[in-house]
């Protein structure tokens, strides 16, 4: 009877513990109701112009949120066979599968098979910790028959199926879906259901990207349970155990391996505008400009040329962009060789001397002033006031051309199209430093511009992405429209919160821009870009800086205008011209790539302007005196078109007697 008391008081303890822990649980457990409201953490999504996924931005979890309706039918079976094949008739606890469970535990003399219920992993996932406690479990069951009771099986597995872990920060089975196979959940087939639904007792233990073998042996497991089941014939489980199964391991790779540069400039943009939470959380929808073909191209091209020549010109980064001039949509962007070597953005962030590439707005602003292209400016040795510093107290500055050689009497247009120095210095001091200026910042410069004259040969720093964004105007009739990377961005439910509208505005009057077209189509033709030619109409300008340091070339079709820079992070000197020999071979490489669907566009032709032939020694018409090496056909404005036949060469002829190869065609 003694003993009879003894259990029951310590029975009786143990109960009102039990008790006692029950109501603890009870009081301290969250609301089900909850989940009504509970928006779960999910991967902002960047897709390209082309509708192609570039990028899934995330933290933590990697998750896109579906219906149950675009989950594979496949999946659900495979999942519900192995993780909980009572799930449609239990009420959040299956006291069989528990008893089940523990016998084979006990058989094995290991954990073989766990207990819990589909509803139950819910719950641990939304409410609890991973923690094994007898707290935990309790409170496990008890939410698990509360979420039964308040919400259908479907609504259960959808929460369950966008909730689970499924390895490498995949959240949900649309991510892992497109992690291990580059598809949507609704396309799995049966073996790669299988695969999937095999991980969720140890993601990382039976990922086929780090064990094939353990994650081969899982699937199998779940062929089995599926046909134990009997969801599958026996002929279905042989055929989906061995089907081939196309991974997609490049999904392992960091944020952004198409295009990172770009998307990292696109994050940048996002932040800025969302913050950090809504960008890494909030399932944003970024549509961006981004043609992936293009894209792809232009990677290969600059990879291709930095390792074959970068170590003959002594070049270890490059840079391109290519903005379509009519929308400012940025198509390509590559900021540098290899964005997980070095994230520094050389297409937006890094200010260099773009050199002779700046002197079109000079010219640009010589055609405002009426100057005309075939006007004849004088390269030979000339001193220049500028003002005195301390390593120029005199204040005398005497530039010189790229070869150290002088051309005497040269045009306008062939000064540019050599990019000539001494002539352009002069083109500004006549037009003026605030003019050139002027006319720099309506296209888009927006850089600091050091006013003197050595402003014409590029020794203001400026971003490549600002430099081809200003010749865009050039390309579109003097239109500028501002560069940009993304064109709407939605919420997770499909809510526009941004839509881009182009705006253009009047930057230089269009016959202006078409004489600059005109003028620059030369530099292809004739000039020092003479090896980017293409089979269309285009122009460009070519730049190098002092010492060799950068190299660029900027060129443009009606439909696309595209920079190229190549260098060197610590300002090392390159060998030979790269400006010349490797620039210009860029952009027609990515050009024959970029425009090899698009229909071939000319310009707009300049209006008001009269082509005559012209001695270039003393400016006039050419005359019958006029040797052949002094003659050439340009525009003029019709108001500055000489009238006087040049009457040098016969006073030459007349006074010495000198005999000339006479032009004949007068």
């Amino acid at each position: 009877m003694k003993y009879i008391k003894v259990i029951f008081i310590v029975l009786l303890i143990f109960f009102v513990m039990g008790i006692g822990l029950l109501t603890k649980i009870l009081f301290q457990l969250p609301k089900v109701d909850s989940i009504n409201s509970y928006v779960p953490s999910e991967s902002t999504l960047i897709y390209s112009n082309d509708g192609k996924l570039l990028a899934r931005l995330h933290k933590e979890e990697n998750r896109q949120v579906v219906p149950l309706s675009k989950i594979s039918p496949y999946f659900q079976k495979a999942l519900i066979a192995t993780e909980d094949p009572n799930f449609y008739t239990h009420h959040g606890l299956d006291f069989y599968g528990i008893f089940r469970a523990s016998l084979k535990n006990i058989a094995y003399g290991r954990i073989v098979e766990g207990g819990s219920t589909i509803t139950q992993q819910l719950a641990r996932n939304l409410f609890l910790t991973q923690r094994k406690t007898i707290t935990r479990k309790l409170a496990e069951a008890i939410l698990a028959m509360q979420i039964e009771r308040r919400y259908t099986k479907e609504e259960i597995l959808e929460m369950y199926l966008n909730q689970v872990y499924l390895g490498h920060n995949a959240y949900g089975i649309e991510s892992a879906a497109n992690l291990y196979f580059g598809k949507h959940a609704a396309e799995l087939n049966l073996a790669e259901s299988a695969i999937i639904a095999g991980l969720i007792p140890g993601p990382e233990l039976y990922s086929p990207y780090r064990n094939f073998k353990s994650a081969k042996k899982r699937q199998i497991f779940v062929i089995n349970k599926l046909l134990e089941h009997k969801l599958i014939t026996e002929r279905e489980a042989k055929s989906t155990a061995l089907a081939e199964l196309g991974f997609s391991p490049k999904n392992l790779k960091r944020r952004g391996e198409i295009a990172p540069y770009f998307i990292s400039q696109v994050l940048q943009e996002l932040l800025e505008k969302y913050g950090e939470e809504t960008v890494y959380h909030g399932g944003l929808r970024v549509f961006t400009t981004l043609d992936t073909s293009m894209q792809s191209a232009a990677e290969g091209i600059i990879s291709e040329f930095t390792s074959r020549e970068g170590a003959s010109y002594n070049f270890s980064q490059a840079a391109l962009v290519s903005i379509d001039p009519r929308t400012g949509f940025i198509k390509a962007l590559i900021g540098g060789v290899d964005f997980f070597e070095s994230k520094f953005n050389r297409a937006t962030q890094a200010r260099r001397q773009p050199g002779s590439a700046f002197k079109p707005f000079v010219y640009a602003a010589a055609m405002e002033q009426g100057i005309s292209p075939g006007t004849i400016l004088m390269d030979t040795p000339t001193t220049f006031d500028v003002y005195p510093n301390k390593w120029n107290p005199k204040g005398t500055w005497q530039p010189r051309n790229f070869n150290k050689e002088f051309n005497g009497a040269v045009t306008l247009r062939h000064a540019l199209e050599q990019s000539l120095n001494i002539p352009s210095v002069k083109l500004l001091e006549r037009v003026g430093i605030d003019a050139a200026i002027d006319v720099a910042r309506r296209l888009g410069i927006s850089s600091h511009l050091e006013p003197g004259l050595a402003l014409t040969l590029g020794v203001s720093e400026v971003t490549l992405l600002e430099l081809t964004s200003a010749y865009s105007a050039f390309a579109n009739s003097g239109i500028r429209v501002e560069p940009i990377v993304i064109t709407k961005v939605e919420n997770r439910e499909g809510v526009t919160l941004y839509k881009h509208t182009v705006t253009e505005k009047v930057a230089i009057d269009k016959n202006i821009a078409a004489v600059m077209v005109d003028l620059m189509k030369g530099v292809l033709a004739r000039g020092t870009g003479f090896r980017g030619r293409i089979d269309r109409p285009a122009a460009a300008k070519t730049g190098t800086t002092e010492e060799f340091r950068d190299a660029w070339f900027v060129g443009f079709v009606p439909q696309l205008v595209t920079g190229v820079w190549v260098g060197n992070d610590d300002n090392t000197s390159m060998k030979r011209v790269a400006e010349v020999g490797v620039c210009p071979r860029i952009w027609k490489e990515f050009n024959q790539a970029a425009l090899a669907n698009l229909p071939i566009l000319d310009f707009p032709k300049p209006e008001g302007l009269v082509r005559i032939k012209i001695c270039r020694v003393s400016g006039k018409r050419a005359g019958s005196y006029c040797p052949t090496e002094d003659i050439r056909w340009d525009s003029f404005w019709q108001k500055d078109q000489p009238k006087n036949i040049c009457d040098f060469h016969q006073l030459v002829h007349e006074l010495f007697g000198f005999e000339t190869e006479k032009d004949e065609t007068n």
